[in-house]
């Protein structure tokens, strides 16, 4: 991957990211915190997993390896949550703004969560990262329908049609 590349797949995911929490945000507290039974038990806790990978995978791109993610009870609101999520998405679009090829295809090493030591090239935990995002934003999509909400659509031509319409003429 090219570093326009990489832009254009991180610009994505934060679109993506803002269709569903757009959508999350006319859930009541109730509704946003409900258990459901899946990956992760509630609209919050799915959310606040993205977010946190999200984090994490940043904070390793630049050679930290944190040891957990953030806890979903930290977001007792959604507020909350996406303010967190916007100023991670700044810290994301300034680093990727300034990535080169050879920066990209750097391997970095880093510790997992479970599994321990890993080493993987940038452009690789970057694709990961959005591969990541889009899955468990299905997975809210499928929640917010069983909770009586609109579902909203995140696919990544989606995003590309958007766009071009967006563009002036």
């Amino acid at each position: 991957m090219n570093p326009n590349e990489v832009r254009e797949l991180v610009a994505f995911n934060a679109w993506a990211n803002h269709k569903v929490l757009e959508r999350a945000e006319l859930l009541s507290i109730v509704q946003f915190t409900k258990p459901m039974g899946s990956s992760f038990s509630s609209v919050r806790d799915t959310l606040a997993h993205i977010y946190g990978v999200e984090w994490v995978w940043l904070e390793r791109l630049q050679g930290r390896s944190p040891r957990s993610l953030p806890e979903a009870s930290e977001f007792e609101e959604i507020k909350g949550l996406r303010e967190r999520w916007e100023e991670l998405e700044k810290r994301m679009g300034k680093y990727v703004s300034e990535l080169s090829q050879t920066v990209l295809d750097e391997e970095v090493d880093y510790q997992t969560l479970s599994f321990g030591a890993s080493r993987n090239p940038r452009w690789q935990m970057i694709q990961h990262m959005v591969n990541h995002g889009s899955y468990h934003r299905g997975q809210v999509v499928t929640l917010l329908r069983q909770l009586g909400a609109q579902a909203v659509g995140t696919d990544l031509i989606t995003f590309y049609r958007e766009r071009r319409a967006a563009r002036p003429t």
